[in-house]
């Protein structure tokens, strides 16, 4: 992680509840695009479903955030999400700002993320949004997560790990301090990403094919080099959220990758193939 400082570096640190420099984030921004996740009544337990299972942070809108019982953060961060759009506009992928870092500030945020989608119609303006938004994070000592993803008419091979090399790398270069993005096919090429970005790289969901296992494919992304996870609907789509939640925090914060084990983990995309512990 490069250096930070003042309040900044303190934001950071909450971030990681282990102070190990790992991160489980839970997004729970999808209402806005797609709808409701759970019934209003129901959204405070999930929450507390993902605090209790070792959540280091939850990411929500603006809106949900005031209305999440305060004392259920005590333990875990709060990440206030900047950008939306929702499934029925003309183009989905064009993400606009909807809040500020200072409101966010005001609502008790340990850090804010912007959405950007490189390769769609409106890449220009959500990099110069992620610009801005990084410029008032560094006026208020916030902590700026960057969710990219190449995304659009433009993207052959969103998961090219080439192409994802690049879009982490505009994060870090446009004044982020985490980058979430989608994973590499094949998976062991998620460690050319992550060696190529100088900050922190949180791996997305995963596929949402039933036959991948969630530990597996965070055991493998992990075993990658990457700082962390961002699992949202692995989480509150499961039969069992807390397991999956509890599961995927022993496996984000347990001992450094390889770590007293004679075995590599298998490639949950393809099975045959190890994952290179980096």
């Amino acid at each position: 992680m490069r250096p930070s400082s003042g309040g900044t570096a303190v934001r950071l640190a909450r971030l990681s509840r282990h102070c190990d420099e790992r991160f489980l984030f839970v997004p729970m921004d999808h209402s806005v695009a797609d709808g409701p996740i759970v019934p209003a009544a129901r959204f405070n337990g999930l929450v507390r479903t993902a605090v209790e299972g070792g959540a280091d942070a939850v990411v929500v809108h603006k809106g949900r955030a005031a209305s999440i019982e305060a004392g259920l953060l005590r333990n875990c961060s709060l990440v206030v999400h900047l950008s939306a759009s929702t499934a029925h506009a003309r183009d989905a992928d064009a993400k606009v700002l909807v809040g500020d870092v200072e409101e966010a500030v005001r609502l008790g945020a340990d850090a804010v993320s912007v959405q950007v989608n490189i390769g769609s119609e409106t890449e220009s303006r959500q990099l110069a949004d992620l610009g801005s938004v990084a410029d008032a994070c560094r006026r208020w000592n916030v902590p700026l997560l960057a969710m990219v993803y190449p995304r659009g008419p433009r993207i052959t091979d969103p998961h090219d790990p080439a192409l994802l090399s690049h879009v982490v790398n505009v994060a870090a270069d446009l004044g982020a301090d985490l980058v979430k993005t989608t994973w590499a096919v094949p998976l062991e090429r998620m460690a050319d990403v992550v060696e190529s970005c100088p900050i922190p790289v949180l791996a997305a969901g995963g596929p949402s094919n039933p036959g991948v296992d969630p530990v597996a494919y965070a055991t493998g992304v992990m075993a990658a080099g990457c700082a962390g996870l961002a699992i949202g609907r692995t989480f509150f789509e499961s039969s069992s959220p807390a397991r999956v939640i509890r599961a995927l925090s022993a496996v984000v914060h347990r001992a450094p990758a390889g770590a007293g084990h004679d075995s590599l983990p298998a490639d949950p995309l393809d099975p045959a193939r190890p994952v290179p512990v980096r």
